[in-house]
């Protein structure tokens, strides 16, 4: 049975569950109590910040909002429904318990302005936080600041450019594979570096001739993705990082695919020496919409003068506190000192997981998404034959035979239950199909995803029209994605009377 009997078909009244549609003049969800104080003119409050019209609100019941926001919450996937299938994103479950310690009154009250010495524990947690992710990487120095991971390589590569310039040239370029993510190239401009792509070989890896040719006194660092894009593992990382530090140049390690490295492998033991992570990935934080997010940046010592300040140290008696004399410091990148509540929640799980059980997740991850390529391989094509790590990347190019594309068989995936796999990326990939089952998954689910990718493939090649109009199960059909892009509609506006 596929996950496709799960689904709801889709509602024939356009208007249902809106709840504008719902209103009539006279309806209330609340009955406040007489007032008790004396009654004040809203306008000697606000001045000319009253607002005297309140516009065309709806006037509903208390049911009727109950069930109208209950309903918008039937309609939504979530992780608690499905796997997340998504390459890149590592989507993985958030276990309760670390919702349950961030939640703690000591923690969830604390407020960044509380003296130092009654926020003892909240400073034991970042700094205990910040041993473990050294130790994680390999790094030797951390900064919890940046609040995702586009932030982190900002920071990042802030801290390359300090560091070039009190050496007293800053350097011009970033040189940047092809199989990146697509915040690199962005971030590197932001920075003011000029983007110089870096082409991949036939096995998906950085091309080592290409990078000696273009290596030279004007580049200041390599921004590169391990493993990259592709899932593939960088074989030749130690041989890149001497190439970088030869002509003086750093190694940037985006570390949003960790969850394929944690307990296996650390950058800094071939030749990173700076490098973002992704606690909303790797290490269970709420991601996207649940955020936000947290993109520490870990660095080799050399460059810990200048991370961001404040940072934390050890006083004479023994307490922790913050050190704002950083004379080098690129200065503050987040008001305070980052997202606290996600510290909490990555600090408890890896301290439930231990040692054993990061390894133990990595592992998991890994074998998971091979199982997805073998089992797939002989219907979707693997333009790659490069060992995958934690995610593997199909093309369409099969099903493009038949006039169907990568976000065709993405729609008709969400008829059997599931979320679409990461469309069109990475753009090395023509018609790319990019899939990351991460450790959460079982066999179980991960059989009935492949049970849906085998059935689409035969539909494909059997009825390709069904897979061209889907989705057929959810309540809005498939959308015109032009006329959305050029004409957007970004408000509900009420029917003509």
């Amino acid at each position: 049975m596929t996950r496709m009997t799960r689904k709801a078909t889709r509602h024939t009244s356009q208007n249902e569950g809106l709840i504008f549609e719902k209103s009539s003049p006279g309806k209330a969800a609340f009955k406040l109590p007489p007032l008790d104080v004396p009654e004040v003119d809203a306008a000697q409050l606000l001045g000319s910040s009253e607002r005297k019209d309140l516009g065309n609100m709806p006037e509903v019941s208390e049911i009727e909002i109950i069930r109208h926001f209950t309903r918008l919450s039937t309609w939504n996937y979530a992780i608690d429904l499905g796997m997340y299938p998504l390459g890149s994103c590592t989507m993985k479950y958030n276990p309760r318990v670390n919702e349950v310690v961030t939640r703690l009154p000591g923690l969830a009250n604390g407020h960044p302005y509380q003296p130092e010495k009654i926020s003892q524990g909240a400073l034991r947690i970042i700094k205990t936080l910040s041993e473990c992710l050294t130790e994680i990487t390999g790094m030797e120095a951390i900064t919890l600041q940046p609040a995702a991971g586009a932030h982190g390589e900002l920071t990042g590569l802030l801290l390359v450019r300090g560091y070039l310039e009190s050496k007293g040239n800053p350097r011009k370029k970033i040189l940047i594979p092809d199989s990146a993510h697509g915040t690199n190239p962005a971030t590197a401009a932001t920075v003011g570096y000029a983007v110089e792509n870096l082409k991949s070989n036939a096995q998906g890896m950085v091309d080592v001739p290409s990078l000696v040719a273009q290596m030279n006194e004007d580049v200041a660092a390599l921004m590169l993705t391990n493993p990259n894009t592709l899932g593939v593992f960088e074989q030749e990382i130690h041989k890149i990082a001497e190439i970088m530090h030869a002509k003086g140049g750093l190694l940037y390690m985006d570390g949003a695919n960790m969850n394929a490295l944690v307990g296996k492998a650390r950058p800094g033991d071939f030749g990173v020496d700076v490098m973002h992570l992704n606690l909303h990935k790797t290490f269970s934080t709420p991601h996207g919409g649940g955020g936000p997010g947290s993109g520490p940046v870990a660095v080799k010592q050399f460059l810990e003068p200048f991370l961001p300040k404040p940072v934390i140290v050890t006083k004479a008696d023994g307490t922790l506190g913050f050190d704002y004399n950083r004379p080098q410091s690129v200065g503050r990148v987040r008001a305070f000192y980052g997202n606290f509540g996600m510290f909490t929640r990555a600090l408890a799980y890896i301290l439930a997981n231990g040692p054993d059980g990061l390894r133990q997740t990595t592992e998991d991850a890994v074998l998971n998404a091979n199982y997805i390529r073998k089992e797939l391989e002989d219907v979707y094509d693997l333009p790659y034959s490069t060992p995958s790590m934690h995610e593997v990347v199909f093309s369409d190019k099969l099903q493009a035979k038949q006039g169907v594309k990568t976000g065709d068989i993405a729609k008709r995936l969400i008829d059997y239950g599931f979320h679409p796999y990461t469309v069109s990326f990475p753009l090395i990939v023509h018609g790319a199909l990019m899939i990351e089952p991460t450790e959460s998954e079982s066999k179980q689910e991960l059989d009935l995803f492949i049970e849906a990718m085998r059935s689409i493939a035969q539909e494909v090649q059997e009825e390709p029209q069904m897979v061209l109009e889907a989705p057929h199960h959810t309540r809005v059909s498939r959308l015109d994605e032009v006329a959305a892009a050029r004409n957007p509609v970004l408000r509900w506006k009420p029917a003509a009377q």
